[in-house]
């Protein structure tokens, strides 16, 4: 706060003293009375208001200004009314009330959302859990009776599966600390049970596989990689252009590194999406060719 904002928000109590001023000197310039009185009535009268304003400036300045270095200096700035310092005026007072007030609001519907989402979380964890077994029954069943029907089955079942499996690492996508086990593992195994799930795919849609050299040990949690492999590979194949299509998979090792490359001919990606590819629903110009796009895989 400055004193250019501090007057213009005390302007009308200035001039309605000012004015009833003139008005008194003026009707006690009518009596006669000299003028030395009314300079001292000026003095009695302004003197004070003057002394009080500054006051309030001051105590005022001092309030905000400390607000605005806490707010500058503050990273979550959600905290402010927990640190603010109590005001030693009337205002500030009221302002900092109305601040913890608003803030211990605030605290009870982040935590009522959050125990939605929890709630939320937990029936999805147990949707999928009852929903693997009918899926295990579907497939036993298959396996027992292997016809031309029930292969097709069989392959829908494994699309039907790895959705199953996208919307559980969905649901703990916010809490992946919590759900990560880091240790060492080959890259090779992990990318041939990947291809082992979607072999019928690539069977189906006559994909040739290029595999490389990817015998590598790496750091990282075998689910999660797996799963993250399982989406790009997925995605190969749904955007396959069905003219020799081919996916080769190879890596490239730097000093404390190693970079797995996953590459094909599908359709590809518009350059000008490519900054956008893992925003949450964004399909991009050829996602919207394909009417099943959902912007979630990637």
């Amino acid at each position: 706060m400055n004193i250019g904002e501090f007057i213009k928000d005390k302007i009308v109590v200035i001039l309605s003293n000012v004015l009833v001023y003139i008005i008194l000197a003026g009707i006690l310039l009518t009596a006669n009375v000299q003028f030395i009185i009314i300079f001292f009535v000026f003095c009695i009268w302004f003197f004070p208001l003057i002394s009080y304003m500054a006051i309030e400036f001051i105590r005022c300045k001092n309030y905000y200004n400390e607000i605005n270095g806490i707010l500058e200096n503050l990273e979550k700035k959600y905290l402010l009314p927990e640190v603010v310092k109590e005001a030693n005026f009337i205002h500030g007072e009221k302002l900092n009330a109305i601040l913890k007030e608003t803030s211990r609001d605030m605290h009870e519907n982040v935590k009522f959302y959050r125990d939605m989402q929890l709630d939320y979380r937990e029936y999805i964890e147990t949707w999928v859990h009852e929903i693997k077994t009918p899926i295990a029954s579907t497939k036993l069943i298959i396996e027992n009776n292997q016809n031309e029907v029930t292969n097709k089955i069989d392959s829908q079942m494994n699309r039907i599966e790895g959705f199953v499996e996208q919307v559980l690492y969905y649901s703990r996508s916010s809490n992946v600390n919590k759900d990560y086990m880091i240790k060492p593992i080959n890259l090779d195994n992990v990318v041939r049970n990947v291809i082992k799930r979607n072999y019928r795919d690539f069977i189906h849609k006559r994909i040739k596989l290029d595999i490389q050299d990817i015998d590598e040990i790496v750091y990282s949690d075998g689910k999660w990689i797996e799963f993250i492999i399982n989406q790009i590979i997925g995605n190969s194949i749904k955007y396959s252009n069905n003219k020799e299509q081919m996916i080769r998979i190879y890596t490239i090792k730097k000093t404390n590194s190693v970079i797995l490359t996953i590459e094909d001919n599908g359709v590809g990606i518009v350059p000008k999406d490519l900054n956008r590819v893992f925003e949450k629903g964004f399909t991009g110009e050829n996602g919207r060719r394909f009417s099943k796009s959902t912007g979630m895989g990637l």
